[in-house]
């Protein structure tokens, strides 16, 4: 019973930590919308039937059923997206300076920004925080697996993987998961004594039917720094920000290229992988939790500026065109984009709901070979 009440307890505060950051996002387009003196009708955090609400000088305020994002309704910017989630009717589109429009969906991404920046600064405050960089050392490699196929050993240093320099284990670990299963080619530094040699060793990482990703079976080297999660490797607020940003943008770059698109695709996470990534960080250590959600909202910032309609990026080029040319594109071109790439994106995050759903249920009902015979005898 107790531990029931511990879970529920870490939860709670998950779904906390989870709300924040798109409450801060939110709050930027909410409160930028008001100075500049648009309608705002409401400000929801979760989508669906309201659990609460209350009217306040015009604007409801309301907390939703579905805890998995939020939105604000501004008539004047976004007469149907938000509308259109909800189920409801669209409205007209107020003739509003296109800057406006641009200010108002810059604030949300810009909001998150503030928020990594002051949760990066906060924890380097900490003297508990655990931070620390783990370098490519390689401690052990599996018998059998790619690396040791491959002719890798203890001690060698991985410089690079397909040419992308890596400077840390984390590195090395996007890499390889972006790499997938085609053949990679691992630059690594082998040492003896004072002399050293550069080596490039071929390999194909193996991926796992559990957890869907990928391996090429080495372990670090056993330090102080390898019990610290990939997001906290910088006690320095700005250069760990600067890594935040490198990882990100790191994964786009995957997408799109052509020989890692794929590979990079399976390796992307949805709200329930966002979500377990509170969960465990939470429980792990209260400050990895912070550290986490610091860096998903240097993610929301970055994914929100992307320039695909029904994103903050999508309406800040829409408003950009109309502010360089002096005319608005066709609302009903814009309304059909915008509800197109909305359909997309809703199913893409069921896809990823349903895809990672399934991960987390293969690997918590995973039994090792030795633990299932044992379980049948």
């Amino acid at each position: 019973m107790l531990e029931w009440l511990v879970t529920a307890g870490y939860i709670a505060v998950c779904l906390v930590l989870f709300s924040l950051a798109i409450a801060i996002h939110e709050f930027g387009h909410f409160i930028v919308a008001l100075k500049l003196g648009l309608k705002v009708e409401r400000f929801s955090i979760g989508f669906g039937p309201a659990l609460w609400k209350r009217t306040f000088r015009g604007v409801e305020y309301r907390i939703s059923a579905i805890p998995l994002g939020g939105y604000v309704s501004i008539p004047d910017v976004d007469p149907d997206g938000t509308k259109a989630v909800q189920g409801e009717g669209g409205g007209r589109r107020a003739e509003i300076p296109p800057w406006k429009e641009i200010a108002v969906a810059f604030a949300g991404p810009a909001m998150n920004i503030v928020l990594a920046v002051v949760l990066a600064f906060a924890l380097a405050a900490v003297p508990s925080a655990n931070f620390g960089v783990l370098g490519t050392e390689i401690g052990s490699v599996i018998p059998g697996g790619p690396a040791d196929r491959a002719g890798m050993k203890p001690g060698d240093k991985v410089l690079s993987v397909n040419g992308n320099e890596v400077k840390t284990w984390s590195d090395m670990l996007v890499e390889v998961q972006i790499g997938g299963e085609r053949e990679s080619v691992f630059e690594v530094a082998r040492c003896s004594g004072e002399t050293c040699s550069m080596l490039e060793l071929r390999m194909t990482p193996e991926r796992s039917e559990v957890t869907g990703a990928y391996y090429i079976k080495v372990a670090s080297v056993t330090n102080s720094a390898a019990s610290a999660c990939m997001w906290m490797q910088e006690r320095d607020p700005l250069r760990q920000l600067s890594n935040d940003a490198s990882a990100i943008f790191r994964v786009l770059k995957g997408l799109v290229t052509p020989k890692e698109m794929c590979a990079t695709g399976r390796a992307l996470g949805g709200p329930v992988m966002i979500a377990e990534g509170i969960y465990n960080s939470v429980r792990r250590d209260f400050w990895d939790g912070i550290g986490f959600l610091r860096f998903l909202n240097s993610n929301l910032a970055v994914l929100n500026l992307l320039p695909i309609p029904v994103l903050d990026g999508g309406l800040i080029l829409f408003s950009l065109f109309a502010l360089v040319f002096r005319r608005r594109l066709p609302q009903r071109f814009v309304d059909a984009v915008t509800k197109a790439f909305m359909v997309l994106l809703l199913a893409l995050m069921g896809l990823l709901v349903l895809r990672d759903s399934m991960r987390s249920y293969r690997i918590h009902t995973f039994k090792p070979p030795v633990q299932a015979e044992k379980g049948a005898e």
